[in-house]
């Protein structure tokens, strides 16, 4: 990291593989509290933290307002656990949901599937009966 306690708005986008409209908009959400000098806005190891917390949530299908409550959980509990507990419960309830995505899918994929299946006859069928019909077309038409 180029400064070890704090990084410009280019420094976080390059380091996190982010936009400044990403960083700009959870400043807007406040999830993010850069110190600001004038227009320019630098990141500290703290805000660094929340934002890889931000970016894994995001990446866990979390809900902003849950990333919040996480976040806000850090602020509060020097000793982690009640963040730790509600980090848990959040992960356990999106995992189920990720799982009945998962579920839903696997039957949306076969039913697809086999549809591509009744599809696939139904053109084997017209083109077998096309070629039959223009073969049995007689000479001349």
């Amino acid at each position: 990291m180029p400064n070890d306690e704090q990084m410009t708005i280019r420094e976080m986008c390059d380091t996190f593989d982010v936009t400044p409209r990403t960083l700009r908009f959870y400043e807007a959400k406040e999830l993010l509290a850069p110190i600001r000098i004038g227009s320019q806005r630098l990141y500290t190891r703290r805000e660094r933290a929340r934002l890889t917390i931000i970016l894994r949530g995001k990446r866990f299908g979390f809900s902003l307002e849950d990333i919040r409550q996480v976040l806000n959980l850090y602020a509060r509990d020097g000793s982690n656990l009640a963040q730790m507990e509600r980090t848990w419960d959040l992960a356990q309830d999106r995992l189920r949901a990720m799982e009945q995505q998962r579920d839903e899918l696997t039957v949306a994929i076969g039913d697809l599937k086999a549809e591509l299946e009744t599809g696939a006859g139904l053109i084997a069928a017209a083109r077998s009966q096309n070629a039959r019909s223009q073969n049995a077309a007689p000479p001349g038409k």
